[in-house]
């Protein structure tokens, strides 16, 4: 059968625009993928890897334009280049990036006009303090979470959970409910992060996995608690009606926002940053009816001085990393920038400071506990 040229040449253009199309379909799977954060020490220097998921079939301009400085003139920070090129049948690419001052600078990549990279480059002083903060942290962290025990082991030797202040258990609970919602939703959560990156554009997520360890290890101790609470001997004691009001208000204040988020009243991002004030108020109370009530018993007995004293040292240290971590990078506003953790800090310490005061001078000879029979509402 004898084809038609006219035909035949259709039939190989066909093939050829075929051709092409899949080309460009594989062209456009790849995917660029470069480091979201890097922290270098002022005046040195580093390579950046850009790498795509596999080889480029043509060469590609990766153009380089920085959107933030924290000062004027971010070449005084940082210096990088323009344009980066990668080439045909390679998958990676490197290009220099030499700080000079401290200073935070965020860059964008754009890859053939399509594809979005963000990088932010962080200088500080010294890459020795940024090791030192790191393990203040996880020193911290560890003493943050093992405070829970020595009250559980108080609680379980006694048999008694006779001091132990049960509106400071309700408030406890209620504030890392909130605590861990809030790192929960910043750190599982995508969309949240997208929320996040939007309105912060030059910031970075400050929830860590430790963190939402941390929350979720805190409302399982207090449920431990409420259990001790539930089966040994508790004097009469019950939860006031100021706490239950105060409770009430907290849950119907985050059921409100709830709806409001859910009728694009607020964003998810909104709604966990009120969970995450609900935290921090209850930070601000929780102790109180537990110093109150040691004052009236004249008495610290039931109340475990090992919680307490690995609480400030948690807090002491949490506060001191915030401190050498704002100098590290010349940026004091860093404190300010999570006011869950900063509070969660500043007033646990002045609170425990109270508590070492009462259980080492006040009431230095503590007395046989005593039933509360009547809590005050």
């Amino acid at each position: 059968m004898v084809t038609a040229p006219g035909v035949a040449e259709g039939r190989r253009l066909a093939q050829m625009l075929l051709l092409w199309m899949l080309s460009s379909v594989s062209e456009s799977t790849v995917h660029f993928f470069a480091p979201e954060a890097l922290t270098l020490q002022q005046n040195s220097k580093t390579n950046v890897s850009i790498t795509a998921s596999s080889s480029v079939s043509q060469s590609v301009l990766i153009q380089i334009n920085v959107t933030y400085s924290s000062k004027k003139n971010y070449s005084s920070i940082i210096t990088l280049p323009e344009q980066v090129l990668l080439a045909a049948g390679v998958a990676s690419v490197s290009f220099e990036a030499a700080a000079h001052d401290v200073g935070q600078v965020t860059a964008h990549l754009l890859v053939n006009n399509t594809q979005m990279l963000r990088i932010r480059f962080m200088v500080v002083h010294s890459n020795a303090l940024l090791l030192i903060n790191q393990v203040i942290g996880w020193i911290y962290f560890v003493a943050w979470s093992i405070s829970f025990y020595p009250q559980a082991w108080d609680n379980w030797r006694r048999k008694s959970v006779v001091g132990l202040n049960f509106d400071f258990l309700a408030l406890n609970l209620t504030g890392f409910i909130a605590y861990s919602v809030f790192n929960i939703g910043l750190f599982w959560v995508h969309h949240i992060q997208e929320e996040f990156l939007k309105q912060n554009p030059n910031g970075i997520n400050p929830v860590k996995a430790n963190d939402v360890f941390f929350s979720l290890h805190a409302v399982l101790m207090c449920l431990i608690y409420i259990c001790q609470a539930a089966v040994y001997e508790r004097g009469g004691q019950k939860v006031s009606r100021m706490a239950l009001v105060l409770l009430l208000i907290g849950w119907t204040f985050a059921l409100v926002s709830l709806f409001l988020a859910v009728a694009n009243q607020i964003t998810w991002l909104d709604y966990l940053y009120y969970f995450s004030y609900i935290k921090l108020a209850v930070t601000l109370i929780k102790y109180l009816p537990q110093a109150y009530m040691n004052y009236r018993r004249q008495s610290t007995a039931g109340w475990s001085i090992g919680n307490v004293l690995l609480d400030f040292t948690g807090g002491i240290l949490s506060i001191l990393q915030m401190i050498l971590q704002s100098y590290n990078n010349d940026e004091w506003r860093l404190i300010f920038g999570d006011p869950t953790k900063f509070g969660l800090g500043l007033f646990s310490v002045a609170f425990d400071i109270l508590f070492i005061f009462q259980h080492y001078v006040l009431y230095r000879r503590t007395a046989q506990y005593q039933a509360v029979s009547d809590q005050e509402s």
